[in-house]
C-alpha cells in the first residue's frame, strides 16, 4: 500500500506494480525473453514459480474453444458477436465448474480460455474507445453495461502506465483457489464490514488474485501491496505474504479509511488515483451484479507491455 499513490519508476510516475499489471499496463525492457507453464523462466526479468494448469478436456471441446492468440475482430458488429457469445459460453463454463465444485482447484480448460479471450476483446476495446462505442450499440442491454464497466476500468489503468527504463524482475505464480479466497474475502467482510467484492476487485487489481508475488519498486509486498510501514499499523501481527492476513489487514486498512459508508475515500487513501479507485469500483460492482464475475476475473491473465507490445506472462499455450 502506497500512501502517497504512486512510485517513480526511472523519470516517470506510475501507480503500484499490481494496479497495472491488472490491465496489462505495465512497460517493461524487452529483456524479457520467454515464460514457461511448466518450470521458472530464463529470463533476467521475469520468473514464474507456477502457472495455472488448464483441466484436461477431450478434444472436441477444446476445438470448440478460441485459440489462446485468436484473432480479435475490428469491427463492432462482429466485436458484438465474438463478446456476446464468449460471454455466453464463458458463463455456462462457469456454472459447471462451480456447480460441480471444481472451484476447489485450478479453473478446467473451457473457464480459463473463454475467461481469457473475453479479456483479450475487453483490452482491444479499451484501447479503441469509438470501436467501443459502436460495439455497445449492437450488445443486449445487460452485456453493454457490464462491457462498459469493464472497458472503462481497464481503459483507466491503462491511461495510468508510462514507458519505464531498465528491466523489471517479475515473480508469479499459480492463485490460490477460487472458492478458498472467496470465503477468505466474505470472513474478512464480516469482521470489519467492508464488501467482499471491494477486496476482491482491489486483490485483483493490484496482483491478479495473488499471482503477481514480486513487491513493489518501492517495497509494497504481499497480494493486497502493503508498505511496511502501513502493515505495521493495519496488519495486526500477521504476515504480509499470507493470504488471509493480508487480506484482514485490507479490510481494516479501508475500514479505517471510511469504508464502507465511503468507499470512494477509503479507496483514495489506499491509492491516490482516482483511475484506480474507478477501476475498483467497477469491478466490484460487476462482481455485486453476478458472482459469476469473480470467477471470471479470476481467470484473466497477467500481461506486460514491452517495447514490442503486449506479452501475457500466464495462463494457455505459452511455451
Amino acid at each position: 500500500m502506497i500512501s502517497a499513490g504512486a512510485v517513480r519508476w526511472g523519470p516517470m510516475n506510475t501507480p503500484k506494480l499490481g494496479a497495472l499489471l491488472a490491465a496489462g499496463a505495465i512497460a517493461i525492457t524487452s529483456a524479457i525473453t520467454s515464460c514457461s507453464a511448466a518450470s521458472p523462466s530464463t529470463s533476467r526479468t521475469a520468473e514464474i514459480d507456477v502457472t495455472p494448469s488448464p483441466s484436461p478436456s477431450s478434444k472436441r471441446t477444446a476445438a470448440a474453444l478460441p485459440a489462446p492468440d485468436a484473432a480479435i475482430p475490428t469491427d463492432p458488429a462482429r466485436l458484438a458477436a465474438a463478446l456476446t457469445s464468449t460471454t455466453g459460453k464463458l458463463r455456462h463454463a462457469v456454472d459447471d465448474w462451480v456447480g460441480g465444485g471444481d472451484a476447489k482447484g485450478q479453473a478446467p480448460d473451457p473457464v480459463v480460455r473463454l475467461a481469457l479471450h473475453q479479456q483479450r476483446i475487453y483490452r482491444f476495446l479499451a484501447r479503441n474507445p469509438k470501436t467501443a462505442a459502436g460495439t455497445y450499440a449492437r450488445l443486449p442491454k445487460a452485456l453493454a453495461a457490464q462491457a462498459k464497466d469493464n472497458v472503462t476500468a481497464v481503459h483507466g489503468l491503462l491511461s495510468l502506465a508510462h514507458p519505464i527504463t531498465g528491466p523489471v524482475k517479475l515473480r508469479l505464480r499459480a492463485p490460490e483457489p477460487a472458492n478458498a479466497l472467496l470465503g477468505d474475502f466474505r470472513s474478512a467482510e464480516r469482521r470489519f464490514g467492508v464488501g467482499w467484492e471491494v477486496l476482491a476487485a482491489v486483490m485483483f487489481v493490484e496482483t491478479k488474485f495473488g499471482r503477481v508475488r514480486s513487491p513493489s519498486y518501492t517495497g509494497a509486498q504481499g497480494p493486497m501491496q502493503f508498505m511496511p510501514g502501513t502493515w505495521k499499523l493495519y496488519g495486526m501481527g500477521g504476515d504480509v505474504h499470507d493470504t488471509q492476513d493480508s487480506l484482514l489487514a485490507a479490510a481494516n486498512y479501508l475500514h479505517a479509511t471510511g469504508a464502507p459508508r465511503d468507499y470512494r475515500r477509503a479507496l483514495y487513501a489506499y491509492n491516490h488515483s482516482t483511475a484506480y479507485v474507478d477501476a475498483v469500483l467497477l469491478h466490484a460492482r460487476q462482481m455485486k451484479r453476478d458472482i459469476r464475475n469473480f470467477y471470471c476475473y479470476y481467470n484473466w491473465q497477467v500481461y506486460v507491455l514491452t517495447p514490442k507490445g503486449d506479452r501475457r506472462l500466464t495462463g494457455p499455450g505459452l511455451t
